[in-house]
């Protein structure tokens, strides 16, 4: 039988949270959802900077142990389910220099935020998701997981390749309960996030933004496409993942990098 699907509200009934949505691709992918017709919750530590009535923001800092149980009950509370988790959270506010200017703090302080959070936020969102026998997570990893920067984002790198490994992992558990769990790895993203990164590596190996810019391009082996993507772009990709034309889709890791990544 022929599946009738009609593409401008695909989402419509569904419930779909999104981490760090408040700004950068965590907020283009909450607005992609948001057209697509479903109902979008977006969390962040704080609101965001241009309000938006059809977006349902709950402050939580989800770096920290005890928040994940507390939001996933404020969401069941609110809405009584969850079918669409974006774990977009993620964070690189480590100094440059390498391995020898990283602090424990350093270290905890983004495994947090970048791997144990989303961790956590699936364990207390998936038993009602499988209960339902319904849901899509998805895990915004990145490229770094692959291709770290020692210099500048080495403990991001290491999260977000924990992640990568951890997300295939719980896929293999749940997919056949009727939970999808994808990965989404971006490259290089135009995002207020890339210029404060610019701005860390320019201070710390005192050269100019846009000799930061280059080293950037350069540690990244260059972008073929020749520009970061933008978040829209991201957010169009994610969109497709989590509505029912990717309902065979689970497992997997989809890379978006313009072609950065130079093997197969």
């Amino acid at each position: 039988m022929k599946q009738e699907i009609n593409y401008q509200n695909e989402l419509s009934g569904k419930i779909a949270l999104v981490t760090g949505g408040t700004k950068g691709a965590g907020r283009a992918i909450a607005q992609r959802l948001k057209d697509a017709g479903a109902t979008v919750i977006i969390i962040a530590r704080n609101q965001p900077e241009i309000p938006d009535a059809g977006l349902h923001f709950i402050s939580a800092d989800l770096s920290k142990g005890d928040t994940a149980d507390k939001t996933a009950a404020e969401v069941f509370e609110k809405f009584g389910r969850l079918d669409i988790l974006v774990n977009n959270l993620g964070a690189s506010e480590t100094p440059g220099g390498g391995f020898a200017a990283l602090t424990n703090k350093d270290w905890e302080e983004t495994l947090q935020a970048n791997l144990l959070a989303p961790v956590r936020l699936d364990r207390a969102f998936l038993p009602k998701m499988l209960e339902n026998k319904n849901g899509v997570i998805i895990h915004i990893a990145s490229i770094q997981g692959k291709l770290p920067l020692y210099d500048s984002t080495l403990p991001y790198a290491a999260a977000k390749a924990g992640l990568i490994n951890y997300s295939k992992g719980l896929s293999k558990e749940v997919s056949s309960k009727g939970v999808r769990v994808l990965t989404v790895s971006p490259g290089w993203i135009m995002t207020e996030a890339s210029v404060r990164m610019m701005e860390r590596i320019s201070e710390s190996s005192n050269v100019s933004l846009e000799e930061a810019e280059k080293s950037v391009m350069d540690a990244l082996g260059g972008i073929p496409y020749g520009r970061p993507a933008k978040p829209e772009e991201v957010a169009e990709f994610v969109g497709f993942l989590v509505s029912p034309r990717a309902g065979y889709l689970t497992g997997t890791e989809y890379v978006i990098d313009g072609g950065t990544i130079p093997t197969i």
